[in-house]
């Protein structure tokens, strides 16, 4: 099973809790809630707030397999999606989100793309059917993990802890660990691009293999770190061993290198075909790296573009998803590094001055938890 919680919340005097499930994992949740507790009078006051991560993955079966979850045979019906090629099946999530008191999904912009057929993966009449009941709320970051000032992986080889003020001394010195450490020519004026992340493509990695051959001829490091689909992760060896004075790929995943290439880039690249939140982009915000991100799901709703003439933005957001679009964001993002330095330090200043805690988060969901309480 995947996270659930139990909260208590307080309603004009009276104590009432709220399970809070996430995705299909725990969809039966609230089904379980209704049949079993609700419609026998018991449990009246606690209601159910279903949380979308990743609507891709719903919990499909066969119809057959009904009579293993013990449920009374009117809830068929709330299973039971005919999809128009696999026919019909059992949909552990539709059921979840037809009886959940209130639906959250990790970011505003995904909430509208799971009502859409490009988002909803086939539950996109079930969300619009239900979008009275639905928010998206920003996820939060662990601000003391993800943080330059207290960050444990900056304490040694060489690299440094750093704040919003020693931002310009503090990221050059974990720039040139990061080159250091990878064996790449320690420059202190070239641009280092990271990417962090699945090798799928979600990622959007194929954009960034299209865009390498215009990312060579420019001045500049790029250094990849994720796993997955074998063919990409060759692709990247690839790229290394033909471009080795500035191209670097750590096949495979470390916490502490995810901190040293968020810690040490000056770019992050996410070219992401859909998102429903990101992390890596608010991780490298709060260290001053600027992200460069398909303008999709969380990335878009996160990353406010950059408007050189109100000074204003958090970095570059580009649609549609293709090569030629990523180019044209990363090279006005090079321009801006290159060119307008004040621009580009306001711009590290603007993102690490965000709060990005669960602090905001919270407040969002417990406006929610008291909106489920006055519903019956």
């Amino acid at each position: 099973f995947r996270g659930m919680c139990l909260v208590a919340v307080n309603v004009m005097g009276m104590e009432t809790s709220s399970l809070l499930p996430n995705d299909w994992h725990t969809a039966l949740l609230p089904v379980y809630l209704k049949a079993y507790y609700h419609e026998c009078g018991l449990m009246k006051y606690t209601r159910c707030v279903l949380v979308i991560h990743n609507l891709v993955h719903q919990g499909r079966g066969p119809l057959n397999d009904f009579h293993l979850l013990t449920l009374p045979d009117d809830y068929l019906e709330k299973f039971m999606l005919d999809d128009p090629i696999g026919g019909a099946h059992l949909n552990i999530f539709m059921a979840g989100l037809k009886t959940a008191h209130r639906l959250v999904t990790v970011s505003h912009g995904y909430a509208w793309e799971c009502q859409t057929m490009e988002g909803g993966w086939g539950l996109h009449d079930v969300v619009k059917e239900n979008a009275w009941k639905l928010r998206g709320i920003v996820n939060g970051i662990d601000n003391k993990e993800w943080n330059p000032e207290f960050d444990v992986h900056l304490k040694s080889d060489g690299y440094v802890n750093y704040s919003l003020n020693t931002l310009e001394t503090g990221k050059a010195t974990c720039k040139s660990a990061l080159q250091r450490e990878l064996g790449l020519p320690v420059r202190s004026n070239v641009p280092l691009i990271g990417f962090i992340g699945r090798l799928d493509q979600q990622k959007g990695i194929d954009l960034i293999a299209e865009a390498v051959p215009w990312m060579m001829e420019q001045d500049l490091q790029l250094v990849m770190l994720g796993s997955g689909r074998k063919d990409l992760e060759n692709m990247l060896h690839s790229f290394e061993v033909q471009y080795r004075d500035k191209v670097r790929a750590w096949l495979g995943f470390s916490v502490r290198t995810s901190h040293h290439i968020t810690a040490g880039a000056d770019i992050l690249l996410m070219p992401s075909r859909f998102e429903p939140c990101g992390l890596n982009q608010l991780y490298a915000m709060q260290y001053g790296t600027i992200p460069v991100v398909h303008a999709v799901g969380g990335l878009r709703d996160t990353v406010k573009h950059f408007d050189p003439f109100t000074d204003s933005g958090l970095g570059w957001a580009f649609k549609p998803a293709e090569a030629s679009a990523l180019i044209h964001a990363l090279g006005n993002a090079l321009w801006t590094y290159h060119d307008f330095k004040q621009s580009w330090i306001a711009l590290q200043k603007r993102c690490m001055s965000q709060d990005l805690s669960w602090d905001n988060a919270a407040q969002q969901y417990e406006e929610v938890f008291l909106a489920a309480k006055y519903q019956w």
